[in-house]
């Protein structure tokens, strides 16, 4: 048994690897590449820039390439530069770069990027800031070649952009794309385009963007992933955003991406701000710094362009500074008399603004910005990305409610009788009402059964394949469209986004929102409203307010009155034709509301969120949905009741055998291939099944290894946590049951690892409890490495220690 002691919330782990999954060997046994690990989400302060390399600075630019970070451009505060650096990330140094040519004029809030073996500059703004003479905007073009250090400029005939800077700059088939900037006048929002294939027949070429285009708007950073770009916030005028919008390079299509975090269940967006950074990794965006509201925050924030959701990433304990972990009353004391020493020592970077970033392999790179008292900054930075696969347990659940496969209960609607298919494990997981009224059913269906002399206590999962009929579930207080929605939200904690804005998908979420509320479901309350009110505008405002007074549902109301008495927005509702249509009551409202508009009501209470698809299925594991399994899992003769629902949605394997080879006696033997994994393992696996969880000791990770490839999971997620799990942890207190399950899975790189271990540490291990319990033949196996990894000499000095 693994020992109590040890805890899963301690544990590291590092950079995850791509699998082969063609590869059918990996399925008979693990192989493991052991090496210097990184841990996830690590920041490491690297060597500064040396000020006879280079000066500090803000508004310049950075560009990763190959294994060097090249930086062009900026100002140290008193002068604009041109100087061209380089960072060697293999060696940690810094030099000049080798340069020939004629460089591009000394210039801050330029662009740089990478295409082939060259970086191209655009733009920026140039002059002597110490004279204030000379200070104008650029939309000149400069190539410089990484091989041979030679600086050329582009002589492009034509159209050309608007000098500029402050702008966003990216490369995509094979064509640099400009967006948006400040031409010394006003903000922009035009966007260019430039072949960079042919130097000779380059021409620029204005595009006529389409959709949500973002406002006019300046230092903002762009990104490309999933073959989009990425615009998120900046500053126009007075006015900065924390907007987040997608092109589409193809249809040149512009899609603001809505903000309204409790539609989708997850953190708030990053405050508005400009000044800050964003990088691609995978199919994360990450955010750093800039200026938000004041302050210059040090919080890294993350977007995953597939879930459309925002987390701010906890960094790891590693990346504490250097003086809470070796103290001292030296440090303590040269910190009060010089604050800058905390950034001297710390491994995060402070809050800044106007640096810049870039990516080499899985690491960003952050160099330089203004910091605190407007210091530029020579500090470089990395983070350490994670690329796991993507948690699929949404997905695999929303799949199960599209393809209403194993479904268990229909559900009757309102006075029309319209009937909905679900499944019992999922809906009784997720509404408390609506596991009062499938219970009632059933009790009443027992009832009945039995009064007709049925068999009513056979459970379930005993039941032959194919015999059990639906349970029909009358309720008359819902129609089909909104009770859909609200299935939805129970399978995928979300709800489609709706057109936004559109009548009827506003009426539509009334109606489901009315419904949120009779089944006691606060998350989809949240949800509802959130889009409702974000949805609202001059168009639709009546129709919601009425609505909202017929379904009774007075915090929308006072939303829509509040909307309407708006002095921008009163004149302009009042002379619509809706309005003459709206009911006497609501005018008067409207109108006396205009006249006196009541005092504020501020509530410091929380908001009540509800609990999500993942805390809910944790519990149903845990026991709260005990009464419903409808299917035993037999591991090693020992019986765990599970549902089937849920098996077959995260696993293909459990899908086909209950499709088409489903045991008369609804009992399923448990096996990974021909070994059956512990009682533990198995548990873990459960864990990993029902809600996602990847947290488990080392040895589990052994057992569960091969899980992914034989009960076909959606993706290698569970395979990468586990391989992670054994680099990291494996540690002289627990090397002995990872040694058991080593040899019980026939993973003999990670035995002879343990054994390694073993070996070099014996005097330690040999005080562990646990190695009096192991088998005649893994002691025999220790004793045999002990004889040939240590001499006569050793072997004696380690008797007279023991």
């Amino acid at each position: 048994a693994f020992s109590k002691n040890m805890s899963c919330k301690s544990t590291k782990v590092a950079p995850s690897v791509d699998f082969d999954h063609s590869c059918s060997d990996s399925v008979e046994y693990l192989t493991l590449n052991f090496g210097p690990f990184e841990t996830v989400h690590r920041w490491r302060r690297l060597p500064p820039c040396d000020e006879f390399v280079g000066a500090r600075r803000s508004k310049h630019t950075v560009v990763a390439y190959r294994d060097a970070i090249y930086v062009f451009g900026g100002d140290n505060g008193k002068n604009m530069l041109n100087d061209l650096l380089r960072f060697d990330v293999k060696d940690c140094s810094w030099c000049r770069a080798f340069t020939t040519g004629t460089p591009p004029a000394p210039r801050y809030h330029h662009s740089a990027v990478v295409y082939g073996s060259s970086m191209f500059v655009f733009g920026g703004y140039t002059g002597d800031i110490y004279s204030n003479s000379n200070l104008k905007n650029k939309n000149d073009l400069f190539e410089y070649k990484f091989a041979t250090g030679q600086w050329t400029e582009w002589k492009v005939e034509g159209s050309l952009p608007v000098a500029r800077s402050a702008h966003g700059a990216t490369v995509y088939s094979d064509k640099l794309w400009i967006f948006a900037g400040y031409d010394g006048n006003a903000r922009l929002n035009d966007m260019w385009t430039i072949s960079l294939q042919d130097r000779e027949h380059a021409c620029w070429e204005e595009i006529d963007q389409s959709g949500e285009i973002p406002p006019s708007c300046c230092n903002f950073p762009v990104a490309v992933c999933r073959d989009k770009m990425f615009v998120f916030s900046g500053q126009s005028g007075a006015k900065i955003t924390n907007n987040l919008f997608q092109f589409e390079f193809q249809g040149h299509m512009w899609t603001r991406i809505p903000t309204e975090h409790l539609l989708r269940g997850s953190p708030p967006p990053p405050q508005r701000r400009y000044g800050h950074t964003m990088v691609a990794f995978d199919r994360h965006l990450y955010v750093f710094g800039g200026a938000a509201d004041n302050t210059l925050p040090n919080e890294l924030h993350c977007y995953d362009v597939d879930s459309q959701t925002w987390e701010v990433i906890q960094p790891s304990h590693d990346s504490e500074n250097y003086v809470s972990r070796y103290g001292g009353e030296f440090y303590r004391y040269a910190i009060k008399l010089l604050s800058f020493f905390v950034f001297v020592f710390s491994q995060m970077p402070s809050g800044r603004l106007f640096h810049a970033a870039a990516v080499i392999l899985d690491a960003m790179y952050i160099f330089g910005g203004t910091v605190d008292n407007n210091v530029r900054s020579g500090e470089m930075y990395r983070f350490q990305f994670s690329c796991y696969p993507k948690c699929t347990l949404h997905e695999d659940y929303g799949k199960l409610w599209e393809n209403r496969q194993f479904c268990d209960v229909e559900f009757i609607l309102g006075e029309s009788e319209e009937r909905v298919l679900g499944h019992i494990a999922i809906v009784t997981a997720r509404c408390q009402w609506l596991r009062k009224k499938i219970l009632q059913t059933k009790q009443e269906s027992s009832e009945d059964e039995g009064a007709a002399g049925g068999s009513k206590d056979m459970p379930a999962g005993n039941r032959p394949s194919g015999t059990q009929p639906l349970l029909e579930v009358s309720i008359r207080e819902a129609e089909a469209q909104p009770f859909e929605v609200l299935m939805q939200f129970l399978y995928t904690d979300k709800i489609q986004y709706p057109r936004r804005g559109h009548v009827q998908d506003v009426l539509l979420i009334m109606d489901v929102y009315k419904l949120a509320l009779s089944f006691k479901l606060s998350r989809l309350e949240q949800l509802c409203v959130q889009y409702i009110e974000a949805s609202v505008d001059l168009q639709n405002v009546l129709s919601v307010c009425e609505n909202a007074n017929k379904l009774q549902l007075d915090q929308l109301k006072e939303h829509c009155l509040n909307f309407v008495v708006k002095e921008s927005h009163f004149n302009q509702v009042i002379m619509t034709k809706e309005f003459e249509h709206l009911s006497t009551p609501l005018i008067v409202e409207i109108v006396r509301r205009k006249q006196q508009p009541p005092p504020r009501v501020y509530s410091d209470q929380p908001v009540d969120i509800g609990t999500s698809l993942v805390q809910d299925m944790k519990a149903y594991l845990e026991g709260s949905g005990f009464e419903f399994c409808d299917i035993i899992l037999l591991l090693d003769g020992h019986p765990r009741p599970a549902h089937k629902a849920i098996l077959a949605a995260r696993s293909s394997y459990f899908e086909a055998m209950f499709r088409s080879f489903m045991p008369v006696d609804g009992q399923v033997n448990i096996s990974i291939g021909e070994m059956v994994p512990s009682k533990q393992a198995f548990e873990s696996m459960l864990r990993y099944i029902y809600y996602g969880d990847v947290n488990m000791p080392p040895e589990d990770s052994l057992y569960l290894f091969a899980a992914p490839y034989y009960y076909g999971f959606s993706n290698n997620r569970l395979q990468a946590y586990c391989k992670q799990n054994l680099e990291m942890n494996v540690t002289v207190e627990n090397v002995l049951q990872i040694l058991e399950a080593a040899d019980k899975t026939q993973a003999l790189d990670m035995k002879k690892h343990c054994l390694h271990i073993i070996v070099h540490q014996f005097i330690k291990v040999s005080k562990l409890p646990n190695l009096r319990s192991l088998s005649q033949l893994l002691l025999l196996d220790i004793i045999e490495s002990l004889a040939t990894h240590i001499s006569d000499k050793q072997c004696a000095e380690m008797c007279s220690d023991i």
